[in-house]
């Protein structure tokens, strides 16, 4: 038998121990090869990977042809490598020798790899040029490679041109399509494909269902999953995946726990794929348990895996859960992954440890817009808005482009402060890349105008929004209702029920403050219950505060109570403030201190049910008692919170309270909040005498 045909052999039954003592053998007798003996043993090589082998011997090949250029760019190619590969095919065109199919095939394939649509253009160009008539794999590579590179008109013209149309040449069409957001028309691509007679493969369904999964269409998914079990592709890990993406992302997790049941050994990416629909559903502690089964089985989490579940912790503010995960992150070696890093700084921020986040940012090899974004996100939830701007102005310092998270962030920076100034300019370099037309940074802005009092821009930028959300209605609506514009509330939910916006417990609550802002006491009533009747929304404790604050307000403090008796939530101290309020208010003696013993009763230190007391006492005439409030106010040490304040000007924050900032740019603060009371007085303000009798601060 010939070294050609052993070579052969052993490359096919892959024994690359036998193929390498046989290239000893070759050397050890001073057997020189031919040409056809070095490219069998240069396939070999490659075939077992051993592409650095298969280098070396390229370089001592005393001749070499296409074969041996074709083997190698091929080699280069599919170890990932493509770089190299491009390098040896622009040396092989140098040597006058003319490529061919095999050839092609590498260099394309390499080009899809690096997304280099340039140099993938030049090599279709020297195809056609060259008057070589492509065949199916050389035509199925080309659309590979341009859907990779985004050129999806290209991969279509190649694609429509092609003359042997075969299932890998549908796969590459539809697999384009959706890798490039299309998947409208990546379902399209699919239904000619079955019209056509074009048998599906585990390809096919994979990216199909994915489609799916984005567009969030069950239906046409689940007509997918009924091929998949008439083809018996249902045990396919990429079709199980995909499955279980599909129904997590439908918010069918029954239906994606049943599919991963069915899987007898599960792999990672079916682990991950069902514990990241649970954490993005809201359902963190099922996420969580699936993790900590997971990594029972005893495999190992993969860095989308970690994302997920940190995720979870988050939400749930575990924070020793998630800090055991970071030790185990670390001790995998994933805290150099950027990525990862990030998901552990969202994790810091999103529960409020600071001091960590920053110390986790400090430690990462480099930074992104992402790291940024997290670590200005965390400073805003915790209202550390001063070190939130400087962190923004260090990220842009250092070149970072802003991306829509980024604008949001400072967005909820202008809604918070409130900064109108920083807000109408975040504005305008929004407009200018087309971020406005984005939902959610249009949902920011309309938020940032109505914090701002500007409820006429706010609604200007919420009519002009081409395509609006449950959160964009809810943000307009509680703007107005913040306001006092109680009627102008009720016509944008007036009109979510004509373009048949389904509410949740979040517009109940604009809805019942703007009740209470008009007066609307029987509205506010039918409201409540339609809620539950017709929506099918359980009140929280904000609707049950809302609803007694309606009817404390009004004067109806006895109804207000009755509510509060017979509602199945237990009262926390809010309920009973806002009720305490109305008695204040209507002289109400006998509520009024009742509400203010059930207060005491859970926080014997709150000093504002010390004070509303008081002054429902002083209200009465009943000063004995009032005197016994401020005693024991005084025992407890008990002080109203320092009242702050702060605004934005010349592009920087200063903040005022009564205990700081006596002068702000040599003018005495104390001096202008007196001429101030002097103007109130001359244009005939006259004083409650309740607020007369003050605390001492």
């Amino acid at each position: 038998m010939s070294f050609s045909r052993l070579l052969r052999l052993f490359g096919d039954s892959k024994c690359i121990l036998k193929g390498r003592t046989l290239h000893a053998k070759m050397i050890t007798s001073g057997f020189h090869p031919n040409v056809i003996t070095y490219n069998h043993l240069l396939l070999m090589y490659v075939k077992f990977s051993r592409i650095n082998d298969a280098q070396k011997l390229f370089d001592e090949m005393p001749e070499r042809n296409v074969i041996s250029w074709s083997a190698l760019i091929s080699g280069f190619s599919q170890i990932g490598m493509p770089e190299v590969a491009l390098n040896y095919f622009r040396l092989m065109v140098c040597c006058v020798l003319e490529p061919n199919y095999y050839t092609y095939v590498g260099a394309v394939s390499a080009c899809a790899s690096r997304g280099d649509a340039r140099s993938g253009k030049e090599i279709h160009g020297r195809m056609y040029r060259s008057g070589l008539e492509l065949n199916s794999h050389v035509s199925n590579c080309l659309i590979n490679m341009y859907g990779k590179c985004g050129l999806l008109s290209s991969a279509q013209f190649v694609f429509d041109a092609s003359l042997e149309r075969n299932s890998i040449s549908w796969v590459s069409l539809l697999s384009s399509y959706c890798q490039c957001g299309e998947h409208v028309h990546g379902l399209k691509i699919f239904l000619l494909s079955r019209k056509s007679g074009v048998a599906i493969s585990e390809f096919s369904c994979a990216s199909v269902l994915g489609a799916c999964a984005v567009l969030g269409n069950l239906k046409v998914g689940m007509q997918i999953h009924s091929l998949v079990f008439k083809c018996a592709l249902e045990f396919d890990k990429f079709v199980a995946m995909g499955l279980i993406n599909l129904y997590a992302k439908c918010e069918k997790l029954d239906l994606a726990s049943r599919v991963f049941s069915n899987i007898q050994l599960p792999d990672l990416t079916a682990w991950s794929a069902l514990i990241g629909g649970y954490a993005q559903l809201g359902k963190a502690c099922e996420a969580i348990d699936l993790f900590v089964k997971m990594f029972s089985s005893g495999l190992m989490p993969s860095e989308v895996t970690f994302s997920y579940v940190l995720g979870a912790f988050a939400d749930v503010k575990e924070t020793i859960g998630g800090r055991q995960l970071h030790s185990l992150i670390i001790k995998m070696g994933f805290s150099s992954f950027t990525f990862v890093a990030n998901t552990v700084l969202d994790f810091y921020s999103k529960c409020e440890l600071l001091e960590e986040s920053l110390k986790t940012f400090d430690e990462m090899d480099e930074h992104d817009v992402v790291s940024w974004n997290a670590l200005i996100a965390g400073h805003l939830a915790s209202c550390h808005y001063g070190e939130a701007i400087e962190l923004l102005k260090d990220m842009l310092f250092e070149g970072h482009c802003p991306n829509l998270y980024t604008y949001s962030n400072i967005l909820n920076i202008s809604s918070d402060i409130p900064a109108i100034e920083w807000g109408k300019q975040t504005h305008c370099c929004i407009v200018k890349p087309g971020f406005d037309s984005n939902v959610v940074i249009g949902s920011a802005l309309v938020d940032m105008y109505a914090k701002c009092g500007r409820l006429n821009d706010a609604r200007k930028v919420f009519d002009h929004l081409s395509s609006k959300n449950l959160v964009s209605w809810n943000t307009m609506l509680v703007g107005y209702a913040q306001h006092g514009l109680g009627r102008e509330a009720l016509e944008i939910y007036s009109m979510m029920q004509e373009n048949k916006i389904k509410p949740n417990d979040n517009t109940f609550i604009g809805v019942l403050s703007a009740c209470v802002h008009i007066g609307l006491v029987e509205e506010g009533w039918h409201y409540f219950n339609s809620m539950i009747r017709d929506h099918g929304i359980s009140p929280r404790m904000d609707h049950i505060a809302s609803v007694v604050h309606l009817f404390a307000c009004r004067g109806q403090t006895r109804r207000a109570y009755e509510f509060i008796k017979s509602s199945p939530i237990e009262p926390n101290k809010v309920v009973w403030r806002c009720l305490l309020s109305g008695c204040k208010t209507h002289k109400d003696l006998v509520l009024g201190r009742y509400a203010a013993e059930k207060i005491l009763s859970t926080d014997p230190e709150d000093t504002s049910a010390h004070i509303m007391l008081s002054n429902v006492y002083a209200e009465a005439n009943m000063w004995d008692e009032t005197a016994k409030v401020r005693k024991i106010m005084k025992e407890k040490s008990l002080k109203k919170d320092t009242g702050c304040s702060w605004t934005e000007l010349q592009n920087k924050m200063h903040y005022f309270s009564t205990s700081r900032f006596a002068q702000f740019q040599g003018i005495d603060l104390h001096e202008v909040m007196n001429q101030l009371s002097v103007h109130l007085f001359d244009g005939g303000y006259v004083p409650d005498p309740i607020y007369s009798s003050h605390f001492e601060e």
